[in-house]
């Protein structure tokens, strides 16, 4: 087995995971990442399919079943906060067998817990320059250290900043939405339960994985693409002027947030995943944007599958190559799927809010509910189970 030196821009979820995956394989590997510590912050994230049986193979799935977030309902409210419907958020969801939701923060903690020991961490820096080389890849850093690898892996998100060093600028698809989640301070007594309110082309939501928890805020709403800004707040308050429910108190606390999440739902189509020795994961490569709801999966079995091939013994053009045929047809189902979720998230007038409220104020009745979200929900499972993990040895002792 090669013992590569492969260094890994990104300390999110697909730079851990392939480091773990890599580790397993018996290669090296650095993970670099721009933050000063590790994030704490995100929302709530679904794991389906392909990447549960990813999870498993590389030992992390108990970790995460005990993690999951155990969500018991979703409601949806009128302007004056009366309800509508109350469902039970596994079955809205759709989710099956040993899928799983779990807190971006508490996913990201298990996948380090799992790398710590094993892999060199980097935080506070930043891979400036790459210089590709007959036997392997000169990094520059930010910091101004220099170092060699074999292999250099972009991990870095949607707005890949290695993505951009190897492949220049790289227009992305906006699917005609953004979206913003953030903490706020207002306890509204969720245990357990999430809440949605829709008006046209906005979308606002809120949740609670427990009496204890932190309760978030999620804004969404249809646009054309606009330009990229440091301060999102205003362009929130002006968006969302004027709804009812909560949403005032949801813009008054944004001032106090210390890390809002906001972007565009957009995706990342690119022909190829790899420049020479450089090579993209996760969202860099192919975000299906949130809209999907399977960027995090993407990730998990994206990382499972490079490092297996990586690890087969071949040279890195192959192990890439071999790499882009068995993920391609997975990822292209679900950036089809996040197209046509987002179209369906933001509602776009009143007679289909009026339509989708009807659906669900009926649905707790229909003795046909289950078979009914089953059909709806078909698409997301077929999406997420659109691959055939191979098996890739992994060593018994590294």
């Amino acid at each position: 087995m090669t013992r590569r030196e492969v260094l890994i821009s990104g300390a999110g979820l697909a730079g851990p995971a392939l480091a773990l995956a890599l580790h397993r394989h018996g290669m090296r590997a650095t993970v670099v990442e721009r933050a000063p510590a590790l994030r704490d912050g995100g929302y709530k994230v679904d794991i389906r399919g392909a990447a549960i049986e990813a999870l498993k193979r590389l030992g992390l799935f108990e970790a995460v079943r005990a993690a999951d977030t155990a969500m018991r309902t979703v409601t949806y409210v009128r302007a004056d906060g009366a309800p509508i419907a109350e469902l039970d958020a596994n079955l809205l969801m759709g989710r099956r067998g040993d899928d799983r939701e779990i807190m971006r923060t508490d996913l990201t903690r298990i996948l380090y817990d799992a790398t710590a020991a094993d892999v060199e961490y980097v935080f506070g820096d930043s891979i400036a320059t790459v210089d590709e080389r007959a036997d392997g890849v000169a990094v520059t850093f930010a910091s101004g250290a220099t170092r060699r690898f074999d292999l250099v892996v972009g991990a870095d998100g949607l707005h890949s900043a290695t993505r951009r060093l190897v492949m220049g600028d790289v227009p992305l698809r906006h699917l005609g939405a953004y979206i913003s989640i953030f903490d706020v301070p207002e306890d509204l007594g969720l245990d357990h339960q999430e809440v949605f309110f829709c008006a046209p082309g906005r979308m606002v939501f809120t949740y609670s994985t427990g009496a204890a928890a932190q309760t978030k805020a999620g804004l969404v709403f249809a646009s054309p693409e606009l330009p990229r800004t440091a301060d999102p707040r205003p362009i929130l308050r002006d968006r969302f002027a004027g709804m009812g429910w909560r949403v005032p108190a949801f813009l008054d606390a944004l001032d106090g947030v210390p890390d809002l999440y906001f972007d565009s739902m957009s995706q990342v189509e690119l022909p190829r995943w790899s420049a020479g020795r450089v090579v993209l994961l996760g969202d860099a490569a192919h975000c299906p944007a949130p809209s999907s709801g399977q960027g995090t999966s993407l990730a998990l079995t994206g990382a499972y599958v490079l490092a297996g091939e990586l690890a087969a013994g071949a040279g890195h053009e192959a192990a890439f190559r071999r790499y882009e045929t068995v993920m391609r047809p997975y990822v292209e189902r679900n950036l089809h799927l996040g197209r046509k979720m987002a179209g369906d998230m933001v509602p776009g007038g009143r007679w289909q809010i009026a339509f989708r409220n009807y659906g669900m104020r009926t649905l707790k009745y229909n003795p046909w509910k289950r078979q009914i979200i089953e059909q709806v929900t078909r698409p997301l499972h077929e999406a997420a189970t659109a691959i055939e993990l191979p098996m890739y040895p992994m060593a018994a002792d590294v």
